[in-house]
């Protein structure tokens, strides 16, 4: 049978007119008041080719900064060099609330665009992404509320993040604008959207899957996973790192492009969020376009990882 091999080419995000890089660059860390650093940061992704960026309005407080900190710097980039915000698909995530913790009322989703439209002195952002469900939402409101956003110009298209099968559907199933991502944990070591129904339901509806934490929270990267946190690496993170880095070996690259290219081998063009802050370590992402899979290849590494053969 042909290899599995991957394409650099941007294509479109589910059903949306949105054309995204096959890869994403995640801004969880994107820290600082460095502005002329951080600008390099977001120069190396384009570089690489991800011109796909990923943050959400809950990212500063993990780092030690206030709420909205990352937008706020990505405004502050922006404003420096303007040219750059056209050359960027833009996504943006809410609805956490710090100590509610999940906020998807009609008042707070519009208040959450709004705010996060000023902090990154843009007028429009393309992929606008509820972050986790709130239980206490009907998908009716929260449809209602994004598709008034979408028809003011507010946001481009709608997604969700952290959402199971379920409510995917039922969100999707009040949307007039078409639901366009789903936005799930995924790595060579968290498979559960394997078998839970997230990929096949994506290629059912045709959503675009974009893939948090791609490295196992930094499992199979290099460095400390969390500012501050050491994780013990078990059998089976070493089995899997073991696998990953034989197969990179054979193609020429580490084990994070490994690991990347494993998750982007996946019919459902899952596209991984590069999270590293590093210029080198998002240069060597594209690493991943060197990989090639057969299935029994493919296969080996989640093997390693479920610790047990498949029927």
């Amino acid at each position: 049978m042909d290899d599995i091999v991957l394409s650099p080419d941007p294509r479109p995000l589910g059903k949306s007119a949105l054309q995204v890089s096959p890869m994403a660059w995640g801004m969880w860390r994107f820290a600082g008041d460095d502005v002329a650093a951080a600008r390099r940061r977001v120069e190396a992704a384009l570089a690489a080719g991800i011109t796909f960026f990923d943050t959400a309005d809950i990212y500063g407080p993990d780092n030690d900064e206030p709420f909205g900190a990352s937008e706020a710097l990505l405004g502050r980039v922006f404003a420096d060099s303007p040219g750059l915000r056209d050359r960027i698909v833009l996504a943006s995530k809410g609805g956490i609330r710090m100590g509610v913790p999940y906020d998807s009322s009609p008042a707070y989703l519009r208040a959450a665009v709004e705010a996060s439209l000023t902090r990154l002195g843009v007028d429009h952002i393309d992929l606008w992404q509820v972050h986790r469900p709130d239980m206490l939402a009907h998908p009716a409101d929260v449809a209602a509320t994004l598709d008034a956003l979408v028809a003011e110009g507010k946001i481009g298209t709608v997604g969700v993040s952290n959402h199971t099968p379920a409510q995917t559907r039922a969100l999707a199933r009040h949307l007039t604008s078409a639901l366009a991502s789903t936005q799930p944990e995924f790595s060579p070591l968290a498979t559960a959207p394997l078998f839970d129904g997230t990929l096949d339901g994506a290629m059912e509806h045709r959503l675009g899957v974009m893939a948090w934490s791609p490295l196992g929270q930094g499992r199979l990267g290099e460095g400390d996973p969390r500012p501050g946190r050491k994780v013990a690496e078990d059998s089976r993170i070493v089995a899997v790192k073991t696998a990953l880095a034989a197969h990179g070996q054979r193609h020429g690259v580490g084990v994070a492009a490994a690991a990347y290219a494993w998750i982007m081998a996946h019919p459902a063009g899952i596209i991984p969020i590069v999270g590293s802050q590093n210029e080198g370590r998002i240069a060597e992402s594209a690493d991943a376009y060197k990989v090639r899979f057969t299935r029994a290849e493919w296969y080996a590494i989640l093997v390693a990882s479920l610790g047990e053969d498949l029927p």
